[in-house]
């Protein structure tokens, strides 16, 4: 098996794609060590042709498959595609429309997050070969083998999509998808402004300080990480930034007193530049500190025997309706049902509110009840009975 190596027979590939009504999409890349992924290998497959390309192939110009990345009018097929939109999107070629079979399986009752490899063999009836799992991709040439196993995750999904797609339409859950399809392609999701950083991790505190210090560190640590391309964890640990968010130290001797601070950090060729972000925050933490929503009021005594109905509630629709739990809402989401009937969570909102969050609300005001019927949940209406004049 040839892989693409030139821009030549990339245009030519991709040109034959047009006009297709979609294209199964897959890329292998590296991250362990670095903060971009290192993109070495995309599997493309249409219903009507299907190759591997070659991205480390020396002069090799992506522009003809980025191209068709941004074509609105071709729907773009991945499984899990969460890493695979980040990579080109950091290319400046955000996939859509874009279809997740890993999101379809799910409200088509296959699971949680089910594998890929998984939805084959329940769909297709296939047993993937898992030999070349583990291949450094990076490395060349690679095998045939090894090749014909990165095409055959493409060449299967291409066969999977009309399949799993009809299942959806049949039981009314194909707009369920797309409405998660929207979420996936947002290029915010993928957003890594250094100055927003801080929003991927929890502060614990809401002191101006604290924040601003939380913000700045967050701030310096992305930079960092991105002109280093190194792992965030490698430059700071997370932990670490939430104590020096509390302490504030000024000095590199103080960076040293810290426990989350690698050892000798101080005296490091980060330690003058951490210093600098952490003062430069101090120096007017009123107006650089990020605003973050105030905790509430204390969930009422309740809140947790009703969490635990609407758990009861939620498996119970899901089992209903053959579709992954997860899909529809989590413990948060419960949580905040719990406490409050307008509460901001996407289980009150569109599909997620048709098949779960007006029942909840209903089990709320007692107008639904929760019957054991065997080893079944059922949900009953509850018919209250008119008070005597």
């Amino acid at each position: 098996m040839t892989p693409i190596t030139t821009t030549a027979e990339l245009a030519e590939f991709c040109n034959g794609l047009k006009g297709q009504p979609f294209i199964a999409v897959d890329t292998e890349f590296m991250r362990e060590t670095t903060y971009w992924p290192k993109l070495c290998l995309i599997q493309v497959a249409s219903p009507v042709s299907d190759a591997v390309i070659d991205p480390l192939a020396e002069g090799i110009d992506l522009e003809p498959l980025l191209e068709l990345m941004r074509d609105e009018t071709l729907l773009k097929v991945f499984h899990a595609a969460r890493q695979d939109v980040e990579i080109f999107n950091n290319l400046k070629a955000m996939p859509t429309p874009l279809f997740d079979t890993q999101v379809a399986g799910m409200a088509a009752g296959f699971g949680e997050q089910i594998a890929y490899d998984a939805l084959v063999r329940q769909m297709l009836k296939i047993e993937i070969d898992k030999s070349s799992r583990f291949t450094d991709w990076a490395r060349r040439p690679l095998t045939d083998a090894q090749l014909a196993y990165a095409l055959a995750d493409v060449t299967h999904l291409a066969r999977l999509f009309p399949v799993l797609r009809d299942r959806l339409q049949e039981s009314g859950r194909l707009a369920w998808v797309e409405e998660e399809m929207k979420a996936l392609s947002d290029p915010a999701a993928y957003d890594v402004d250094p100055e927003k950083a801080w929003r991927r991790l929890r502060p614990r505190k809401t002191q101006a300080k604290y924040l601003a210090v939380f913000k700045s560190v967050s701030a310096w640590r992305e930079r960092t990480a991105q002109q280093r391309d190194q792992p965030r964890g490698r430059i700071l640990k997370d932990e670490a930034i939430d104590e020096l968010a509390t302490q504030a130290p000024t000095s590199l001797e103080g960076l040293n007193t810290l426990r989350g601070v690698p050892k000798g950090f101080g005296g490091s060729k980060f330690g003058p530049d951490l210093i600098a972000a952490i003062k430069a925050a101090l120096a007017d933490p009123e107006g650089y500190a990020p605003v973050v929503d105030k905790p509430g009021p204390p969930p009422p005594p309740s809140a947790g025997a009703v969490v635990e109905l609407l758990k009861v509630l939620l498996k119970a629709r899901a089992e209903e309706a053959g579709v992954a739990s997860k899909l529809i809402a989590t413990v948060s989401d419960l949580e905040k049902i719990a406490a409050d009937d307008e509460a901001d969570t996407p289980a009150l909102q569109g599909w997620r509110r048709e098949a779960f969050g007006s029942d909840a609300l209903k089990i709320k005001r007692g107008e639904l009840a929760l019957v054991l019927d065997g080893v079944k949940v059922r949900v009953v209406e509850v018919r209250r009975t008119p008070r005597p004049a």
